[in-house]
């Protein structure tokens, strides 16, 4: 892909073309590395002994990828809010990035504190962000015709499917584990020692039933997101023959 498009970039055709391409590479290599070496953050299991399977680690990698996966978002709505003149996908563009780095945060303290409610609030803040694009491509439809129209809203649909899994999988399945975690008296960490936690205990498991619950939001991430992380980089490239209805 980036022998296909970096050119678009380097020629000044479509301004940002390179930093597109960065941020999709920082999201598809981060997704790589963490699918090769999966582990669950607050549990602290992973598959292989190696420090490389930290949380730490594999947390900051994480941040890194999402951060840049939600720059790529802000920056499709920003080319197509100014491309049509339309405010609501500009005004959304720039709330994206921001309400995820929030996320990142309590997605961090979770994995600190060993807190699965804060994990909840966090991908409850990735709702909240992928509505506001959903809204912000729903504001485009009309302003399109033939293939951009359909797929502006193939990717509606796909962020409908995306906030279903959120809200009744994702979600809940975190909101149980507090709850369980608050019946059976669980300790949570402090800060400074679930720092230290983070950086120096990871538990090898290979029982399936560890890693059940792991399984369905795992799958999609490392796929169809890495994917949408693809596709994105494709549609910003076709800037100039984005034709206005």
């Amino acid at each position: 892909m980036y022998r296909q498009l970096h050119m678009a970039g380097a020629s000044g055709r479509v301004p940002g073309m390179e930093i597109m391409l960065l941020l999709s590479a920082a999201y598809v290599f981060g997704c790589a590395f963490r699918s090769l070496l999966p582990r669950a953050d607050v549990q602290r299991i992973c598959l292989f002994d190696t420090w490389l399977s930290s949380v730490a680690v594999g947390r900051s990698v994480a941040t890194v990828a999402e951060v840049c996966f939600a720059a790529q978002w802000t920056m499709i709505l920003l080319q197509l809010g100014t491309t049509t003149g339309a405010e609501t996908a500009v005004n959304a563009a720039w709330t994206i990035v921001p309400l995820i780095l929030i996320a990142e945060c309590f997605s961090w303290y979770a994995v600190i504190t060993t807190n699965y409610l804060f994990n909840a609030i966090e991908n409850s803040l990735w709702a909240v962000a992928f509505f506001i694009a959903g809204v912000g491509l729903c504001r485009m439809l009309p302003e399109f015709d033939g293939a951009v129209r359909f797929v502006l809203a193939v990717s509606a649909v796909g962020i409908v499917v995306y906030l279903a899994f959120l809200m009744t999988v994702d979600v809940p399945m975190y909101l149980k584990r507090w709850r369980t975690d608050v019946a059976l008296g669980s300790r949570r960490l402090p800060p400074l020692e679930g720092l230290r936690d983070v950086s120096t205990r990871w538990v090898v498991t290979h029982d399936l039933s560890e890693w059940r619950e792991e399984i369905a939001w795992m799958s999609l991430y490392f796929s169809a997101a890495v994917w949408a992380s693809l596709a994105l980089c494709v549609f910003y490239a076709v800037e100039g023959r984005l034709v206005v209805s």
